[in-house]
This record gives structure tokens, sequence and C-alpha cells, in this order.
């Protein structure tokens, strides 16, 4: 706890100097350059004040304090530099390149001979974020169930990804080099995976969790959800100041938030051991972390939907019970039908049976939606 709140005293003014000066637009802060220049010596003074010998005496909460004002005179100093640069609209031919791969990743799941064109749309849409060809009467049903999150492209899907690469490159083992090769090549698949699908927000939020988390690990260096997470809007609002204001970027660190600073406390509250659980204990101790956790996002993002949507998603409970699941066998069953179409070895009964998840979980949606 004490690392994630020496994180959280410097990142989250620093988020808050971001988000005042995008708030506050090109009407307040006419001239970007004299307050680039204004907060930049704020910063230098604050930093002399941190490193002279006399810091010592103002006290712990002085410190914090001085700390918190350095922070956010830096990131008002983020905020005007990212207007002024615009570095993050800059494209570069590795983006370009797997832009063309995203591409050529939507044309092949159109070409796998599901028998209903809604399927090829939905698994479209969950692996590459494109969701112009979904009919009316199913993106109805995602919407009206709470669900629609399903479909916009984040750290669940990047999940997944994440979890079908280690579990294949697991084959290499565990000492040292191979550890090191098998987080290089993860990083490298999810950063290709990012970049192809669009490099959203919240799906870069996802990628760099993942490096983080990964680079820790190989470190052996305390790493908890929290100070990942906070270690990552850093990095991310430095890259790209302007995505405070996104809409998915907002609902994705709120989301992650809620998972990592309140699902531990709900989850501990059902009694008993997890390691000595079995058979129906078990499956209900399951059935608690998974509301638990839906539970844990949705305080965190409701008054966000609220206050951008003006809607509640009331059906929360059992779409992420029922739905996330059904979604979470439908991703890799679809990656594997894919990879085995694209090879020319895929059997039909595979294809029957990744089209039938997909019409499950539709129809699991469509049910939710008239509750």
């Amino acid at each position: 706890m004490k690392v994630e709140r020496e994180i959280a005293g410097f990142t989250l003014p620093f988020a808050a100097g971001i988000l005042l000066i995008s708030l506050a637009g090109n009407h307040f802060f006419s001239s970007h350059h004299v307050w680039a220049s204004a907060s930049l010596g704020a910063c230098s003074v604050m930093l002399m004040h941190c490193i002279h010998p006399s810091h010592k005496n103002i006290g712990t909460i002085g410190r914090a304090f001085l700390i918190g004002g350095l922070a956010l005179c830096l990131g008002i100093f983020c905020g005007e530099c990212g207007k002024i640069l615009s570095v993050s609209s800059l494209d570069s031919g590795l983006l370009i390149h797997a832009e063309r791969y995203g591409k050529l990743l939507q044309t092949a799941v159109d070409s796998i001979p599901f028998s209903d064109s809604q399927t090829n749309a939905v698994i479209k849409a969950l692996l590459t974020g494109e969701k112009a060809d979904i009919p009316p009467s199913v993106t109805a049903a995602f919407r009206d169930s709470g669900a629609s999150h399903i479909l916009a492209l984040s750290g669940f899907h990047l999940g997944i990804i994440y979890g079908i690469v280690r579990a294949l490159l697991s084959v290499l083992g565990n000492r040292r080099k191979a550890l090191i090769l098998r987080a290089a090549a993860t990083i490298a698949a999810c950063g290709l995976y990012t970049m192809a699908t669009g490099a959203g927000p919240s799906i870069v939020r996802a990628f760099l969790f993942i490096t983080l988390h990964e680079t820790a690990s190989l470190s052996h260096r305390y790493h908890s959800t929290g100070s990942i997470l906070l270690a990552a809007l850093f990095i991310q609002l430095v890259i790209s100041p302007e995505s405070v204001t996104s809409v998915g970027f907002q609902l994705s660190y709120a989301a992650m938030a809620g998972i990592a600073f309140i699902f531990p406390w709900l989850k501990g509250l059902w009694p008993g051991n997890p390691y000595k659980d079995k058979g129906f204990t078990k499956g209900v101790r399951w059935v608690w972390n998974s509301a638990a956790m839906s539970i844990s996002c949705q305080v965190t993002t409701g008054p966000l939907a609220w206050i951008y949507f003006q809607s509640f998603p009331q059906h929360f409970l059992p779409t992420n019970l029922i739905v996330l699941p059904l979604a979470g066998l439908v991703i890799p069953s679809a990656l594997a039908t894919l990879t085995l179409h694209s090879l020319g070895l895929c059997p039909a009964l595979l294809i029957k049976g990744t089209e039938l998840l997909v019409s499950t979980m539709i129809s699991a949606l469509e049910i939710i939606a008239t509750m």
C-alpha cells in the first residue's frame, strides 16, 4: 500500500494538471507557449525545493504537498506541450504496417465460411474492433443488455490474447533466458495486436499494463495491480496527454481502479479459504468473485456512464455473469478457427462450434435485454 500511495501522490496530481488544461480548452489558455513556460518554471522551483537539504524540515505533509504541486505543474506542462507538438498524431511506418495487418485480419475473418454472416460480423468486432457489419438487431441486443463494452476493444480482449500467447510460449520453459524470451515475445505480440486494432486508449492501457507486469515479474519487483495501474496511467498521459478526454480512456481506467481497489475487499467478504474449496463450494465462490468484480467495475464506471450517456446498465450483473464468460470462450475459439482456416486445416466441426458459441451469446443477450 505504501508504494501505491507514493505513486498515487505523484500520478493523480499529474493527471489532474493534464485534465485541467484539456477542459480549459483554448479560451482561457490562449497562449500555450506562455503557460508551458510558466508551468515549467514552477516545476523547476519546486524541484529545487525537493532536492535542497532544507526540504527535510518541512515535514511529511509539506513534502506531500510539494510533490503534488510539482506533479500538477508537470501535468500542465505536458498538456500544453501535447497541444503544441501533437506528437501522438504523427504516423510511423510501423503503425502503418500494423494497420495493414489489421485490414488483412478483417478480410481473413470475413472469409471463414460460417452459415450466418452475422457470426463473421460479431467475430470481426471482437477481434478487430470493426463493428460496421453487425446487424442493427444484434447491436441493439448488446446495447440494451448493457454489453456494449464487449464489442469495444479493451483490456478484456487483449487479456485473452495475452493468456493465449503465454500458454503457447510456456513450452519454452522457466529458465532465466527462456523467461526473458517469453516476456519479449509476449510484449511484441500484444503490441502488434494493439497497433493493428487501432491503438485505442483502452487497449493501449491494457498493453502498458501487460508490459509493466512482465517487466516487473522479470526484475522480481513488487507489482500490485494498483501500482501497475497508476504507473500505466502516468506513462500513457506522458505519451498521449489528449487521451485524458477520451471516454474510453476514462472508463477503462475507472474499471481497472474498481478491480484494483474495490474488488479485493468484496472478494474477501466470502468466508473460508479458497484453496480448500471443493466441488459446489468452489463453484459458489466463483459466482461470488465474478459478481464482486462486476459490482466493483460498476461502482467506478457507473457515474461516468451516467454523466456521458445519462444511462445506467441495469442488467450489468446477469450480463457479466453469463455473457462475459461466453465471450471469453468465443474469442479463443474464433482465433483457433481463424488460424486453422487461414492454414487450410480448419475442421468443419470447429467452424460449427464457434458459430454455436456466437449464436448462444447473442441469444443470451436478447433474453437479458428483454428482462
